[in-house]
């Protein structure tokens, strides 16, 4: 099935992407950010926050973004 990515990390990048049936945003992530945890990123799936074994199904819109910008300092 397709479902639309959108990374918001790094460079990011929006495309459709094919998945298995029954694949869940934690086995999206796995494959899709090679380096780092779920839970330093906010993950939606169609604008909606979505928990780490939601499935997905045709056509949803998944957008994963980092919580913390690397680099980013803390205003005082």
């Amino acid at each position: 099935m397709k479902i639309m990515l959108i990374n918001n990390d790094g460079g990011g990048f929006a495309d459709w992407v094919e998945v298995a049936d029954g694949t869940t945003t934690s086995q999206l992530f796995a494959r899709h950010i090679q380096f780092g945890s779920p839970k330093d990123y906010l993950i939606r799936v169609n604008r909606l926050p979505a928990s780490s074994e939601q499935e997905l199904t045709e056509g949803d819109r998944v957008s994963i973004t980092p919580t913390k910008i690397e680099g980013a300092v803390h205003a005082a």
